[in-house]
């Protein structure tokens, strides 16, 4: 897999994080909701190890939450940081992104 190809999957997966942290967020006030998330890097590895991506991974209820009596977990501090990371993870692609196309137009550039 080259690094173009590696950048848009883990794109896609920091958006489908992100997607799964505001559906959280959206629901916090529904009775029985139960947080979910995904294992970022255990899906980024898999990628990264050339299994099969699908535009939806894994995602899974997050154990170990506080349920409120209604039986809702989500907990907005958590979505937060959660938030936070998933963020900071699509501008870290970004940046390695426009750095790859960079090195490509240096690349075409020099080659006249």
């Amino acid at each position: 897999m080259n690094t173009m190809e590696f950048l848009e999957r883990y794109l896609s997966l920091a958006s489908e994080r992100h997607t799964m942290v505001v559906t959280n967020m959206a629901n916090i006030d529904t009775p029985g909701y139960r947080t979910r998330d995904i294992d970022f890097r255990t899906e980024l590895q898999r990628v990264a190890n050339g299994s099969q991506f699908t535009l939806q991974p894994a995602g899974r209820e997050v154990r170990g939450l506080i349920e409120r009596p209604d039986g809702n977990n989500v907990n907005l501090d958590r979505e937060g940081m959660a938030m936070a990371e998933t963020q900071m993870q699509y501008r870290v692609a970004v940046q390695l992104l426009k750095s790859e196309f960079r090195r490509l137009l240096t690349a075409i550039n020099e080659g006249k």
